[in-house]
């Protein structure tokens, strides 16, 4: 299947050689065109042709040279088909010899996904007369497999349009060559030829593409499709929310954890399609009628036949009808074999389908209990937020109170006391100690705290409490159910590496089924070569008889005409003799 065309740029997408427009500026068109004509019959090589030309601009304006290439007209369908192949999907390149200042243009225009091109030189707004650029001794074939490797795609996945010699090494290297209205040196190298200059033929040559490519699905094991489901794991790609940590020393509460993350579900793929069955009849006659349509019908299609030796001449038609008979015993074998081949392929889709339903079950239920798990974070935070407000108030009571004081003075007699008890002290230390000790309680039994702001500061406490429980309950019911959450994620995972193996067993299956349906299609081949062998010898051994009857018929006239000369004369005839005058009509 085509996903990549390729397009030359002057005769092809624009109406016009670029080049020659602006030697108008120079007054060396004559000269220009007739280096282009060689170059484009093959006369010329490339890098000559272009630095010949290129040389007869220097001092073109390059202001001048923009207003040319702005005036030079699409090529007939030019728009309309590029916006057609890309909205089926196709990328779109140009690849030419001619130069930036008309090939960005273009891309720009048409929204070409490539353009390859050459750099005209210029100094202080002049042309100096040089070129550069991937294609002055680089091939278009060489930028073609560059922009085949940056799309990751094979070489029959390309097509490729143009008109001269210089693109005879893109059209060979791509899957699909098409000469638009070409000189004769591309159309021999083309598979398809258009003539007509309308690039809506070329837009057909692709239907006609395409529709080979709908009825290659409906014979063949079709290939798989490389599009997930709607809903997949790679929802799961998200950042989750961290479950709340930022608690108070006392507390204790889940660490933060993020989900995983890059959960992918296998690339879902279509089943097999029904395998193509093709009768062969032990009748030669018939079955060399079902023959197979060619691969391209196009008129425009070259197809090189060479001629190779046919192994069945010289066969009887026995030998032949042999033949015949074991291709269809070894027909009956594969046929059987890519069968089964291809409900194994099946088997392993089916199994693949239910584990990644089983996935989306699981991820369902991961991302229900991640929203659950962040319903309740909002309640720690909740709380949390109450509890800080609440502690804060009562930090502002005690301060108020005296509170804070009295336990200040409380703490230093604490830590003096534990000093004196504590420690091996002099004599007059000690006594300081004991005296600074006296001094704080007797300072102590002075204070007194507020009542009515103690007792709404014990409130205020069993409030911040309350809160505090709310917080370590909300987070221990997070974790929970964050947990829980990772446990699906886990099964999915577990699910997932299942699926891959099914679906890697079926894609492998596939291909082997698709192999033998090639040797299917091989034997049937053959079958076919053998019917017409028979056709052919029957027909011959048809006319040695014909050959063999008319001698024969010939001879008896001859005996019969001799009979009449002597029944004339007066001989008696017999009766078999008067059945051959009859026979012969001569009496």
């Amino acid at each position: 299947m085509i996903k990549l065309i390729a397009f030359d740029l002057d005769n092809v997408l624009i109406d016009g050689e670029a080049i020659d427009e602006i030697g108008k500026l120079m007054d060396v068109e004559a000269e220009i065109s007739e280096i282009t004509k060689k170059a484009m019959e093959g006369d010329l090589d490339f890098e000559t042709a272009l630095k010949e030309r290129v040389a007869l601009l220097k001092g073109a304006s390059v202001e001048d040279i923009k207003d040319v290439v702005s005036k030079i007209p699409f090529m007939e369908g030019a728009e309309e088909t590029i916006a057609e192949l890309k909205k089926r999907g196709y990328k779109i390149a140009t690849i030419t010899g001619s130069f930036e200042i008309i090939a960005n243009r273009m891309k720009d225009d048409l929204g070409l996904d490539y353009a390859f091109s050459n750099v005209l030189h210029e100094k202080e707004g002049k042309l100096t007369g040089e070129v550069s650029g991937p294609l002055v001794k680089g091939s278009k074939a060489e930028v073609l497999k560059e922009i085949m490797e940056m799309e990751k795609i094979k070489a029959e996945e390309s097509a490729a349009v143009g008109d001269g010699a210089n693109d005879v090494s893109m059209l060979e290297e791509a899957g699909l060559g098409i000469a638009f209205n070409a000189k004769p040196v591309l159309k021999e190298k083309a598979d398809v030829v258009v003539e007509k200059r309308d690039l809506k033929e070329v837009l057909e040559v692709f239907n006609k593409e395409e529709k080979e490519n709908e009825t290659s699905d409906e014979t063949t094991p079709e290939k798989a499709e490389d599009t997930a489901p709607e809903e997949t794991i790679a929802e799961t790609k998200k950042e989750e929310t961290p479950l709340e940590t930022e608690e108070p020393a006392k507390e204790e509460t889940p660490a933060e954890t993020e989900e995983p993350a890059k959960e992918e579900t296998p690339a879902e793929t279509e089943e097999p399609a029904k395998e193509e069955t093709e009768k062969t009849t032990k009748e030669p006659s018939e079955a060399s009628k079902k023959e197979s349509p060619a691969k391209k019908s196009s008129p425009d299609v070259k197809a090189e036949v060479k001629s190779e030796p046919n192994p069945d001449a010289g066969k009887s038609f026995g030998e032949l009808l042999s033949n015949k008979k074991d291709l269809e015993k070894r027909l009956k074998v594969l046929t059987k074999e890519r069968d089964d081949l291809n409900e194994n392929a099946r088997e392993f889709k089916k199994v693949r389908d239910e584990l990644n339903a089983s996935i989306k079950e699981n991820l369902d239920k991961a991302l229900k209990y991640r929203d659950e798990r962040d319903n309740i974070n909002k309640e720690v935070r909740k709380y949390k937020k109450l509890r800080d407000e609440t502690n804060q108030e009562l930090k502002k009571m005690e301060y108020a109170s005296g509170r804070r004081d009295i336990l200040k003075i409380q703490g230093e007699i604490d830590k003096l006391e534990k000093t004196i008890e504590t420690k091996v002290l002099d004599m007059r230390k000690e006594n300081e100690l004991v005296k600074k000790v006296q001094d704080l309680s007797k300072t102590l039994s002075e204070m007194k705290e507020d009542e009515k702001v103690q007792t709404e500061a014990v409130a205020l406490k069993e409030v911040s409490e309350a809160h505090h429980a709310k917080v370590v309950e909300f987070s221990d019911k997070a974790q929970e159910t964050h947990e829980s959450m990772l446990e699906y994620f886990k099964n999915i995972d577990e699910v997932r590496a299942k699926a891959d193996l099914a679906h890697n067993q079926f894609i492998e299956t596939r291909e082997t089924a698709s192999a033998k349906h090639e040797e299917v299609k091989a034997v049937l081949n053959e079958i076919r070569r053998k019917n017409k062998g028979l056709d052919k010898v029957k027909a011959k051994e048809r006319n040695m008889e014909s050959e063999k009857s008319k001698k024969k018929n010939m001879a008896e006239k001859e005996i019969a005409r001799d009979i009449y000369e002597k029944f004339k004369e007066g001989k008696k005839l017999s009766t078999e003799e008067l059945r051959l005058l009859q026979k012969h009509n001569i009496v």
